[in-house]
């Protein structure tokens, strides 16, 4: 169980309001290439189970965050840094400890739209088959 201390309650921002998706210019290329980025990095199962941690905990240090997933540090440090490379987390750094935040809140919306597919397609598939 991970120790609670280091761990800091962090307030997001609400995600900006934009255009409904049905409302909005067709795509470019260069945005479509831009959103398969986004969903390459967010396509691992460790990255994804490492935001639930930061979401829930709000902001949290590495060897914390390494304990709640049963990681090494170091391993959670390099996915850590994909996810703040895209600008969907930030560091800060307090002594020798390291500690990350989400800082982008579209990516709790699509995370939780993801996980509500992901449920609803198996409750689904359960039904069919």
């Amino acid at each position: 169980m991970p120790r609670t201390t280091g761990v800091k309650q962090v307030r997001l921002e609400a995600c900006p309001v934009k255009p409904e998706l049905a409302n909005r210019p067709l795509i470019s290329s260069d945005q479509a290439a831009e959103l398969a980025g986004v969903f390459k990095i967010l396509a691992n199962d460790t990255r994804l189970r490492l935001l639930h941690v930061l979401l829930k905990a709000g902001e949290i240090c590495v060897s914390d965050l390494a304990e709640s997933v049963n990681m090494a540090p170091q391993a959670v440090s390099n996915q850590l840094q994909r996810l703040v490379d895209r600008g969907i987390v930030e560091s800060r750094r307090d002594g020798l400890q390291m500690f990350y935040r989400i800082i982008d809140p579209c990516v709790i919306l699509l995370l939780d739209q993801g996980l509500c597919l992901s449920e609803d397609a198996r409750r689904r598939r359960g039904k069919t088959q």
